[in-house]
């Protein structure tokens, strides 16, 4: 059975929702974190609900409708959303009144809001969906597992269009505690110089990135979801991204691109260069968290940039790490990992 990507929505620290343009405008960010570019929501969601919304949900709801737009679907099957801290905005909202109330009279709507299916539920709601909601909290593979719920979905006819994506946001408390733990960077660094200059720690980031998935092929797919799999704590990465080509009858030549998850930590980047080396040596490259930033489930700006090269035929100068940007690509191999645990492989080809 094979599985389609129909359209694909990102919210992101780039100019990537409403911009007619693929990634020719590059912003310039310096610090240790960087934000999204938050749209316009009027367009997607009545402001007197909007204004009930933290930024995680409103961002869900926009991508999520966004995707529908123009493909003459009213309502999908299903929705599946993926992400690791879920609603932050509110729990830290909640948690902080609960203390300064003394455990007393506390408004609902941030409890209410602050669990991680919010998003998915919000979308159904907006969406007047009523079929399968999901939403998967697995760390650093939250996205890739939506992506199996919504492929299972589809090879057994329970679905034909599901909106499945990858949300996270950051916000003051969560990035403080990160940094704590030593994940970001404790000095200023430009986001366009992060993987040039590897020291420890990266950038923080957040984003959500949403997908029309669908099982029927036409000529509007962006691309096809050919395989994914998920690995934890892999003793060898490199014969794993073997196998995992030789399952779906590949070796390395015929990938034509490869997009790593290339954060500019000195310690995560160790895995990507040990592979990049021994294996895709030959193979055009490209990284994009200098553009995204590192949250639990960036692998879903991969992805949509993964489609939109392929439909596009097009590679943006500013994710190329080696190799031209006048190639055709039929095949884009994504491999990404969080904090050297959660691994994750996406093979998605051209249509």
């Amino acid at each position: 059975m094979k599985a389609y990507i129909r359209s694909a929505v990102c919210i992101s620290p780039q100019k990537t929702f409403n911009s007619e343009g693929f990634l020719d405008e590059i912003l310039r960010y310096n610090g240790t974190r960087l934000t999204v570019i938050e749209p316009d929501y009027k367009d997607y969601i009545d402001p007197k609900l909007a204004r009930r919304m933290s930024s995680i949900i409103k961002r869900g709801v926009a991508a999520a409708k966004k995707c529908l737009e123009g493909t003459g679907i009213e309502a999908p099957d299903a929705i599946i959303a993926g992400t690791a801290f879920g609603c932050m905005e509110d729990t830290i909202t909640f948690l902080t009144r609960m203390v300064e109330m003394n455990e007393e009279m506390l408004p609902p709507t941030a409890f209410i809001q602050s669990t991680h299916n919010t998003v998915a539920a919000q979308i159904a709601l907006a969406l007047q969906c009523h079929g399968y909601n999901n939403t998967f909290v697995h760390k650093g593979i939250s996205f890739e597992s939506s992506l199996f719920d919504a492929l299972m979905l589809l090879d057994e006819k329970e679905a034909h269009n599901i909106i499945v994506g990858g949300t996270e946001e950051m916000v003051d408390v969560s990035f403080k505690v990160l940094s704590r733990l030593g994940l970001y960077r404790r000095q200023p660094v430009s986001n366009l110089d992060l993987l040039k200059a590897e020291a420890k720690g990266t950038m923080g980031g957040e984003g959500s990135a949403f997908f029309l998935v669908t099982d029927q092929a036409s000529n509007d797919n962006l691309a096809e979801l050919t395989a994914i799999k998920t690995y934890y704590q892999p003793e060898n990465i490199g014969q794993t991204i073997v196998d995992f080509l030789e399952e779906n009858k590949l070796t390395t030549s015929g990938i034509d691109l490869i997009i790593t998850g290339r954060n500019g930590d000195i310690k995560n980047d160790a895995v990507y260069h040990q592979v990049n080396s021994d294996l895709f040596k030959d193979n055009a490259l490209a990284s994009y968290k200098h553009l995204c930033g590192e949250y639990p489930v960036a692998s879903s700006f991969a992805l949509w940039l993964a489609a939109n090269m392929l439909k596009r035929q097009e590679i943006p100068q500013a994710v190329i790490e080696r190799g031209s940007k006048e190639r055709e690509l039929k095949r884009i191999l994504i491999y990404n990992h969080y904090q050297n645990k959660y691994h994750a492989l996406m093979l998605v080809s051209a249509v």
